[in-house]
Formats: structure tokens, C-alpha cells, sequence
């Protein structure tokens, strides 16, 4: 599972996450925040959570139960390894302004786990994700957006409905429950 956050981010991530249990796929995340507060931000979020949250480390396997927060100096990107997914980070060039950038990660789930994955795109500024949530899309995964009501700013979300890389778009309060019954159904993904 990939998700992307920008402004208000931090506290739908923590919406989304307290509600996951223990047996969730491994999730990696881009939330755009400075490199001083991505661990404690990561700290922080495993306090409140059953899963596992960590800030990520290159190397990092991507493990059911945990979620991985990119740092903020670098993108993250997930790589397919034997029996499984490993994290890379990288200090290439900022990507529609920012690094970590939630495009990059969606491409590199795209390519590496196809239609295994899912991904999620909440609220914020700018257009960081959308063509990224749209190469995930095309390449077979369920794409979810959060919806304009409860978003902070709608600007993320807005623009990967408008590419129409979203497969449903749905109120923050809802986007766990979701999740689990997907993840939960035999067909899981698509």
C-alpha cells in the first residue's frame, strides 16, 4: 500500500492508520514535511497505531504490520526482492518541488508491485501524485482519493481525479473501513 500526503496530511495519516491492524500489508508513505520532523513524526504515529510505523531506512524490507515514512531529505522509492519489497531512498532532484515526492514513490510501485498494490492520495496542495497514482492505476492497482469535503486542501486529490487515476473517492472517515474490507475480500485487489 502506497499513500501520499501533503498539507493536513499528518493527522489524515494518523486517521487512516490508528485503524489497521496488526495483519496490514506493508505500507510506504510520502508525507511532505521537513527532514527534522519525519522521525518523530514517525515516533509519534506508532505510539497512536497497531501497526508498526518507522521512518524509513534504505534497505528497509517492507514487512506486513509496519508502515514506512519517507524521510524528509530524500525520495523513497520500493524495489522488488526476492520474496518480497525492499525500500530505496534517494537524493535525486526534488520532483514538482519536493523531495520526498509522492509521484516518485507511486511510479516506483507502479513498476515494482503492479496490480498487488494500493494506492491512496489524501489531502494537499499542488499536483505531487496524481500522475504517479495514474501510472499505479494503469498498472492494476486500486486507487482511492480523498474526497474534497474532508480534505484541508483539495489540491493532491483534485488533480489525480481529474487525470482519472482514482478508482473511488471517499471521506476521510471512511477510507479505513475501507481498506480492511478490501483488503479483507477475496478478491483483494482489483
Amino acid at each position: 500500500m502506497a499513500i501520499g500526503a501533503s498539507t493536513g496530511g499528518t493527522e489524515a495519516l494518523r486517521e487512516v492508520l490508528s485503524v489497521l491492524p496488526e495483519a496490514t500489508p506493508g505500507i510506504v508513505v510520502v508525507q511532505h514535511m521537513p527532514q527534522t520532523f519525519t522521525g518523530s513524526f514517525a515516533r509519534r504515529l506508532d505510539s497512536l497505531c497497531r501497526i508498526r510505523v518507522k521512518e524509513a531506512e534504505q534497505g528497509d524490507r517492507v514487512l506486513p504490520g509496519t508502515a514506512y515514512i519517507a524521510p524528509g531529505h530524500s525520495h523513497l522509492l520500493v524495489q522488488k526482492s526476492a520474496g518480497g519489497y525492499v525500500v530505496s531512498l534517494s537524493a535525486g532532484e526534488p520532483v514538482n518541488r519536493h523531495r520526498p515526492s509522492v509521484d516518485v514513490l507511486f511510479h516506483s510501485v507502479a513498476e515494482s508491485a503492479g496490480d498487488k498494490a494500493i494506492g491512496l492520495i489524501l489531502t494537499g496542495m499542488g499536483k505531487d501524485g496524481a500522475a504517479g497514482l495514474l501510472a499505479m492505476k494503469r498498472a492494476g492497482a486500486w486507487t482511492i482519493a480523498q474526497d474534497r469535503d474532508s480534505c484541508v486542501v483539495f489540491g493532491m486529490p483534485r488533480e489525480a481525479i481529474a487525470l482519472k487515476a482514482v478508482d473511488e473517492t471517499l471521506p476521510l472517515g471512511e477510507i479505513g473501513a475501507r481498506l480492511m474490507a478490501r483488503l479483507q475480500s477475496p478478491r483483494r485487489i482489483n
